[in-house]
């Protein structure tokens, strides 16, 4: 059992939902990240969603698309994350974390020394945003000897067969993607997502956990009513590029805002 799997037994132990911020690894500049991963978890994290940097981030809005320039200014590269997550692991070796990014990066370094580095750095899963499923025969079972999970995306429009295709390929959790479009859309419907939540859990055992449209602690509390995990990214990536010239202010605008998210979701009833 590897950490996420772990802490979500913990959480369905506890009656509680996951709560998963995602940032891009590298903004505003490198030598922050690890800071901001220890004040994310200091305001109640559960797992934490890492983004590799990439110049074509075809699923990002221009929120996470201008994280990942601010980062590349800094030439930050895959081999600056493992670094960045090995710096985090000497002092916090419970929270898991999970690489989220594109494939190419990872191809240019290859399928198996990618895999190598990812866990020997302390990483638990990746959630590769354009290798589907069908096209993932060789690189799920490299990661899966290594201890690390494959992590799916499953979209509104995503078919009741290509939906079971996804759910048999995928491990730790599945991120359900609420609004059709890219990350950092506006309007979010919990009844929707309740609706296509519901088949997919005639599927999977898998924690089902949903993104996209998620801003505040109400937001938060409304999916958490009907998902076992809520993903926010573009409303904490948001705050560091309004803070990105004064950088020692932005771990405390996370805490802020990942703590009244994680106020909202402990204040529903246990399940």
């Amino acid at each position: 059992m590897n950490r996420i799997d772990k802490r979500f037994a913990e959480l369905k132990e506890q009656g509680r939902r996951a709560l998963i911020p995602y940032i891009t690894a590298g903004d505003p500049a490198p030598q922050y990240t690890v800071g901001f991963m220890h004040a994310l978890v200091e305001a109640g994290a559960d797992v934490l969603e890492l983004g590799v940097p990439f110049s074509d981030p075809m699923a990002d809005g221009p929120v996470i698309q201008k994280a990942c320039e601010r980062a590349l200014r800094h030439s930050v590269r895959l081999s600056h994350l493992f670094e960045m997550v090995r710096e985090f692991r000497r002092t916090d070796r419970d929270t898991p974390v999970v690489l989220m990014g594109y494939l190419n990066p990872v191809e240019r370094i290859g399928l198996e020394a990618f895999a190598d580095q990812a866990a020997n750095a302390g990483i638990d899963g990746v959630l590769t945003v354009d290798m589907p499923p069908e096209e993932a025969d060789e690189f799920g079972p490299i990661l899966k000897a290594r201890g690390l999970a494959s992590i799916f995306l499953v979209a509104p429009t995503t078919s009741r067969e290509r939906a079971a295709t996804i759910c048999a390929h995928g491990e730790g959790y599945l991120y359900y993607v609420a609004l059709k479009g890219v990350t950092g859309a506006a309007t979010l419907n919990a009844d929707d997502v309740a609706s296509h939540l519901a088949p997919l859990r005639e599927l999977t055992d898998l924690p089902l956990c949903v993104g996209f449209g998620i801003r505040d602690g109400a937001s938060a509390a409304e999916v958490g009513k009907v998902a076992d995990g809520v993903i926010v990214g573009s409303a904490l990536v948001s705050r560091i590029a309004a803070n990105a010239e004064r950088p020692e202010a932005i771990a405390g605008e996370l805490k802020a805002i990942l703590s009244e998210m994680r106020q909202a979701l402990d204040a529903l009833p246990t399940r």
